[in-house]
């Protein structure tokens, strides 16, 4: 296992304070405030301690209210709605300065037999041959601001490899649809969890952005907002996120100053194993 999948393990980890309440500490990743993906994952950790191991998380739908201060722990306060026979359900409320920051109500049910159907995987190529996100960045050292540049060019727990790259530097204007091959760097444990935890940690990178690419902007200008307001997803069946899942994200609509984006994960078999969607703000700094 590598020492930063190790160091994202250890955070979702979270310490125990209470019946219900547990506090996380954050990673700075260079974005000015809390990863939103750390959030969720953490989020799902900390209701996981409330729930029987026999009920995975199938979804969860969340808001982001405020930005996190990286500098400052986390608490969670989960509260238990409802234990049914097969599906158990649960909120959970971020908590910084003693103000919300972030709410997910999610669902876990114990798995029973029905019917099944999903969509076709996009057909693109594979992951061996693709450059590594890591030296897509490492390639644009020379422009990245110098108060951010360690923190982008250090090890990741998290492997990118995109098959339509866009380059944020020199954003061209292109369809709204990105594809990514994804897996950590290292072996997990067996735990179905926290595969599962981590993937929502993941899907949160490269996934609003993609409603930009038909307008030529990247994420990266500074006079550009670019903020998640909601994220919600769901948890088609149990996978390994230390082999490669493909993100096949797309952006159907962008108005409003807002951005909406839908994502599927694809294991190498082509089983589609969970969705995502997020809606966020797109907008200029100078029309707020």
């Amino acid at each position: 296992m590598s020492q930063a999948l190790d160091e994202l393990l250890r955070l979702l980890a979270l310490e125990p304070l209470d019946d219900g309440l547990y506090r996380g500490q954050s990673m700075d990743l260079g974005f000015g405030a809390v990863f939103g993906g750390q959030v969720m994952g953490q989020a799902l950790a900390a209701a996981k301690y409330t729930l029987e191991p026999d009920r995975p998380v199938h979804s969860f739908h969340s808001y982001f209210l405020r930005p996190g201060d990286v500098n400052r722990p986390i608490i969670y306060d989960v509260e238990n709605i409802r234990d049914g026979k097969t599906t158990s359900t649960r909120r959970v409320q971020a908590l910084q300065y003693g103000k919300p920051i972030f709410y997910m109500t999610a669902s876990f049910q114990q798995p029973v037999a029905g019917f099944e159907h999903q969509t076709v995987m996009p057909d693109v190529a594979g992951p061996e041959g693709l450059i590594p996100e890591s030296e897509r960045i490492q390639a644009l050292a020379g422009y990245l601001p110098t108060r951010i540049k360690d923190k982008l060019l250090a090890a990741k727990p998290i492997e990118m490899r995109q098959v339509n790259y866009v380059n944020p530097m020199k954003p061209e204007q292109t369809e709204p649809v990105r594809h990514i091959w994804l897996k950590v760097n290292g072996r997990l444990p067996d735990d179905p969890r926290i595969h599962k935890y981590l993937l929502a940690y993941a899907s949160d990178f490269n996934f609003l952005p993609t409603a930009l690419m038909p307008h030529g902007h990247s994420f990266w200008e500074r006079e550009l907002q670019v903020a998640t307001i909601d994220h919600s997803m769901w948890f088609h069946q149990d996978f390994r996120f230390d082999d490669w899942i493909l993100y096949a994200i797309e952006s159907p609509r962008a108005i409003a100053g807002r951005g909406l984006v839908q994502g599927h994960f694809y294991t190498r078999d082509g089983t589609l194993v969970a969705t995502a969607m997020q809606e966020g703000i797109i907008r200029s700094r100078s029309e707020l």
